[in-house]
């Protein structure tokens, strides 16, 4: 694998835009892992937030990270017959890795600081390197100039419950939306950066847009979940954005290094 051309080939620039987002959040306090929210349906007796977020321009990678890409930056084995299905059964802390693992593997700046004191993972936006989109950023990418749910007819942008099998699929094999992103909705979850609530739920990370094994209602632009940053699951994935700084730059050693 040739890692710089195949990063430059799937990064998509998403333009600065507004999105508006909305939570139903229960008054009563609930950890479970298997808790769903925001799934239409699903808001009776909840109180709705919503906030308008500016998202600056920045840089998302077109399809959920693969088993070709991952094991390949994580220098692990795999089944090349699944190299393009998206990774899963990834933690959140494993997604962090991989994008400190991938930024050093590009001569780029570690967008995440693990601070051994209080156990916590920080994140430094003024780094270069690559990072999970944010909550806004997610939504925002998914719509793709859409106003829905959806950015088109479920059946030929997503992969989920009913035409599925009951299996993950490769990327890129249903229609993209007008950013030019694969697989925003349906094949895996994907997590997000942002802890849901912290004061009422803890560590748990946000993860989005359903899955093969989700209902027909549960994939969608605002659909989320959330759990422990350490849960694994295999329906679940993550992909890479990239601050819109100077773009992805490497000089002809370093392309020699990481190419194959």
């Amino acid at each position: 694998m040739n890692l710089i051309e195949y990063i430059k080939e799937n990064m998509i620039l998403i333009p600065q835009g507004n999105e508006i987002i909305r939570d139903f959040v229960d008054p009563v306090k609930w950890l479970s892992s298997d808790y769903k929210m925001s799934a239409p349906g699903t808001n009776k007796e909840k109180i709705m937030k919503q906030k308008l977020v500016e998202v600056q321009s920045f840089l998302l990678f077109k399809i959920p990270v693969t088993n070709e890409l991952y094991n390949y930056v994580m220098e692990m084995d795999y089944d090349i017959t699944t190299k393009n299905c998206p990774v899963v059964n990834v933690s959140w802390i494993d997604a962090v890795n991989f994008c400190n693992n991938l930024s050093e593997k590009l001569a780029l700046e570690k967008c995440y600081i693990l601070d051994s004191v209080s156990e916590k993972i920080i994140v430094d936006n003024a780094k270069n390197g690559f990072k999970l989109p944010t909550d806004a950023q997610w939504q925002y990418a998914c719509r793709g100039r859409a106003t829905g749910y959806r950015y088109g007819n479920i059946e030929e942008i997503a992969w989920f419950e009913q035409n599925s099998e009951k299996r993950v699929h490769e990327v890129k094999t249903r229609e993209k939306n007008d950013f030019g992103l694969f697989d925003m909705i349906g094949n895996v979850w994907e997590w997000c950066f942002d802890l849901y609530d912290e004061e009422r739920y803890g560590n748990y990370r946000i993860f989005r847009g359903g899955s093969f094994a989700s209902e027909e209602r549960a994939c969608g632009a605002t659909s989320r979940r959330k759990s422990f940053p350490e849960f694994r699951i295999d329906d679940l994935g993550f992909r890479i954005a990239k601050n819109n700084l100077e773009g992805i730059k490497l000089n002809r050693s370093e392309e020699r290094r990481v190419g194959k």
